[in-house]
């Protein structure tokens, strides 16, 4: 069964709320294991053992949390031949911009050489019903990819 990884830092209970709208939408897909783990605390065993990734991550003053820079440290080089053309997907959650996150992760994904199959979703302020629904979507997408 394939598997997708979920990576995340949630500090906020925004990002909560959008923590469990990614497990709504990836149950929306049959025959695929959902693993989740905090940035801080997931590693190369966990990376190695997904078939697709989703990343989540607050927006802390124009770039993605130190939790999320200090997993893509940890995996780079452990990972870098062996997850080329990972599918992943990418969640930010910021008060005001996430522009400056979003770049700094397609930047490493892109020397990563990972896969991204679903447009990033961009979250600004308050999660709404909308926000939320996008955030299933997100989920299902990059699950169907695996």
């Amino acid at each position: 069964m394939p598997r997708l990884l979920v990576v995340h830092h949630t500090p906020s209970p925004a990002l909560q709320a959008v923590l469990e709208a990614v497990r709504e939408g990836a149950a929306l897909v049959e025959e695929v294991e959902l693993a989740v783990r905090p940035a801080l605390s997931a590693g190369p065993a966990d990376l190695l053992a997904a078939d697709g990734l989703l990343l989540g991550t607050p927006a802390n003053i124009g770039y993605m949390s130190g939790a999320l820079k200090h997993f893509f440290d940890t995996v780079y080089y452990p990972c870098l031949d062996a997850t080329a053309g990972l599918p992943y997907g990418v969640y930010v959650h910021g008060n005001d911009d996430t522009a400056g996150a979003l770049t700094s992760i397609q930047r490493i994904t892109g020397a990563l050489r990972w896969r991204q199959v679903a447009a990033p979703v961009s979250l600004v302020g308050a999660p709404g019903t909308a926000e939320l629904d996008a955030v299933r979507e997100l989920a299902a997408t990059v699950a169907i990819s695996l």
